[in-house]
């Protein structure tokens, strides 16, 4: 819903300060006053700002990149290590995938309390990176990071379609498992946790990380014990090649497929034997009538300009959120730094209310605290440098991130 016209895309400015004016959005309560004391181009239909916003809590300093998907010229995607189980800096994903600038992305598996098992540094929700379906969400129970806005679920999403709009939607994984007259449910893709009695498909995409950890917690309880009750099959070129009980690691190569099973899961699986054929079949359908070329895990805080109902008023910290606007042409990628006497940082209701402060119709909070980091490429400059003061001092390593890229 095209809600209102704040200021469009801007000319370099320099030495300036620029204090947003026009109607504030239609929400109940304070405003956060906003304040760019920065602003410039960096291609495009790209523009980088600094701002400085007085909330309830206190003073807090922001940046902002802008992308207009209306220029030809300009495109958003997946910032993503070379494997689901891994992770990088920013800074590191923008300089190899050579995008124009980036900020983090998803809540990720960055700690864990079962013992003998590494977090294997995998995002919760989505991904899809140039039209290629990377992983499906984990069970909400699963997930790591603040309790979910009611309504709002590990499944959310934001991300661009190949009609070059911008949405928040759901990606659900649909998938079967087809042996002769056998099909079994798939409800799982490359991720740390798979529900109870289900079955996970790990592709070459997951890398070399053990799978173990997709078989602990329960749909409920994250913390709950890992399963006992495993198994997993490996398909190769649509065959059976190996089939045991043990969860393994180590690289799947391209063409391959571990079918891994938890409990119900495991038990159907153990019906297929060497040999016998498979076809596999998945996909993540959206909530919405588009094919993504490129979405990332968020959970939303922002619908139709206004803030979901219950988001948190209390807890500062630094955030990363991005945004939608003007009927999806347009995309805000927003850091809020926090936890210092410089800046307070900013709870989520008031994140909220900046995002529709700046033009955004929709948005999604992504992972913050010692996460939230931009960076920035500029022109003429061989390598992007972080343009945020990052809470814990330098950059976190983290699952994924949103780049900003230049066209031809």
């Amino acid at each position: 819903m095209l809600r209102k016209t704040l200021p469009a895309l801007l000319p370099p400015v320099a030495g300036a300060t620029i204090v947003l004016c026009g109607a504030a959005p239609a929400i109940a309560g304070p405003q956060p006053t906003l304040r760019f004391t920065t602003v410039h181009s960096v291609s495009s239909g790209v523009v980088f700002k600094r701002f400085q916003t007085e909330t309830s809590h206190g003073r807090a300093f922001g940046y902002l990149l802008e992308a207009d998907l209306a220029d030809p010229h300009t495109s958003v995607d997946l910032l993503h290590p070379p494997a689901v189980a891994a992770r990088r800096t920013v800074t590191d994903m923008v300089n190899t995938q050579r995008a124009l600038a980036g900020v983090n992305g998803d809540f990720f598996n960055i700690r864990e309390s079962h013992a003998g098992v590494r977090p294997t540094g995998s995002a919760n929700g989505p991904e899809v990176a140039a039209g290629h379906e990377r992983k499906a969400a984990v069970p909400n129970g699963q997930r790591f990071g603040p309790a979910l806005p009611a309504g709002t679920s590990t499944e959310d999403v934001i991300g661009v379609g190949a009609d070059r709009i911008a949405r928040v939607a759901t990606l659900h994984l649909d998938g079967t498992v087809r042996a002769g007259q056998t099909v079994l449910g798939l409800r799982g893709l490359n991720q740390y946790a798979l529900p109870v009695d289900g079955i996970g498909a790990f592709t070459s995409d997951w890398g070399t990380m053990s799978r173990i950890r997709a078989t602990c917690g329960t749909d409920t309880r994250r913390g709950a014990r890992c399963s006992p009750d495993t198994t997993e099959v490996t398909v190769a070129r649509g065959v059976v090649t190996h089939a045991g009980d043990a969860v393994g690691e180590g690289p799947i190569p391209l063409g391959t497929t571990v079918l891994l099973g938890r409990e119900q899961g495991a038990d159907a699986l153990r019906t297929l034997r060497l040999g016998d054929p498979v076809d596999l079949d998945y996909h993540l359908s959206a909530s919405v009538p588009v094919s993504f070329r490129f979405a990332i895990g968020g959970y939303p805080i922002l619908r139709d300009g206004r803030p979901l109902a219950d988001l948190d008023t209390v807890a500062t910290a630094p955030r990363t959120a991005a945004g939608v606007g003007q009927d999806g042409h347009r995309m805000y990628l927003v850091v809020v730094d926090g936890r210092s006497e410089r800046s307070g940082g900013a709870t989520n209701a008031e994140l909220s209310l900046l995002l529709a402060r700046l033009g955004a119709d929709d948005a999604v909070s992504l992972d913050s605290g010692g996460s939230s980091t931009l960076t920035v490429r500029e022109p003429g400059e061989q390598t992007a440098t972080v343009r945020n003061s990052p809470s814990d001092g330098g950059e976190r390593s983290v699952a994924n991130g949103i780049g900003v890229f230049a066209l031809p």
